[in-house]
């Protein structure tokens, strides 16, 4: 556990997500960072990010995890859980113990606690008026976010709109494009992810860290490591053999 102020690692975390955004960034590399600094700047379990799509369907963008992975896709599939009604609301939602709030998630609250989290909240995610998404915060242990927690996860959640919408100004016409944008670059990475678990019998987080360990390493963009791997089969053959001797080089 670090010694160093909370106040401290909150602010050096948002000059180091605003340094990304002032250079070439991969916004699904940047946003999946953003909810690892959540999770470890609010002291929960996992973070996900959910975003709408041009037809207002929440989609899954970004998450800690492959276990938060899975709750958030969950989720989606259920119909019901804290970032719908954040989202559907535009309101931060808070449950402090998910197993007194059974009624008013039936389906998701024994997904949730059968994964381990013992509450949850919720941070909706807006711009020129209208609501993105959500930021969603799962506790291992039953508890509140205080006034301070709140305030950092609507940090955090203002700047992943900045990620998504990057130079478009926000307003209804212009806030389409990036969204769409944001969307497609996640499939291309969960199709390349899906990809090399087959091919070098990895877990999904293992997959996940080969690419984006591979694209930092060269300077790339993850989703267009990703896109070249499931698109270009001369560059497939390449990638693959590279991140086969990624995975097997020592730790270090």
């Amino acid at each position: 556990m670090t010694d160093t102020p909370r106040e401290t690692r909150v602010l050096n975390a948002v000059v180091a997500l605003v340094d990304s955004l002032l250079d070439d960034f991969d916004v699904v590399d940047l946003l999946t960072g953003l909810t690892q600094q959540c999770a470890e700047l609010l002291d929960v379990a996992a973070a996900g990010i959910l975003l709408a799509d041009p037809l207002h369907q929440l989609r899954l963008l970004a998450a800690t995890s492959e276990q938060a992975h899975e709750l958030e896709v969950f989720q989606l599939q259920a119909e019901e859980g804290p970032c719908l009604d954040c989202y559907a609301t535009g309101q931060p939602v808070s449950v402090t113990d998910l197993r007194a709030a059974t009624d008013r998630w039936p389906r998701f609250v024994p997904a949730a606690v059968g994964a381990g989290f013992a509450s949850v909240h919720a941070v909706p995610m807006r711009a020129a008026g209208m609501v993105l998404g959500a930021l969603n915060l799962f506790g291992s242990s039953p508890g509140e976010l205080t006034e301070a927690d709140l305030l950092v996860g609507q940090t955090l959640a203002h700047i992943a709109c900045v990620a998504i919408l990057q130079e478009h100004s926000p307003t209804a016409f212009t806030v389409m494009p990036p969204l769409r944008t944001a969307l497609t670059s996640r499939v291309i990475v969960e199709q390349a992810k899906g990809f090399l678990c087959e091919k070098l019998d990895v877990s999904v987080e293992q997959a996940f860290d080969l690419l984006r360990t591979y694209a930092r390493a060269n300077g790339e963009h993850l989703t267009d490591v990703s896109r070249r791997l499931m698109t270009d089969r001369y560059s497939r053959l390449l990638l693959v053999a590279a991140l086969a001797e990624l995975l097997a080089a020592p730790p270090g």
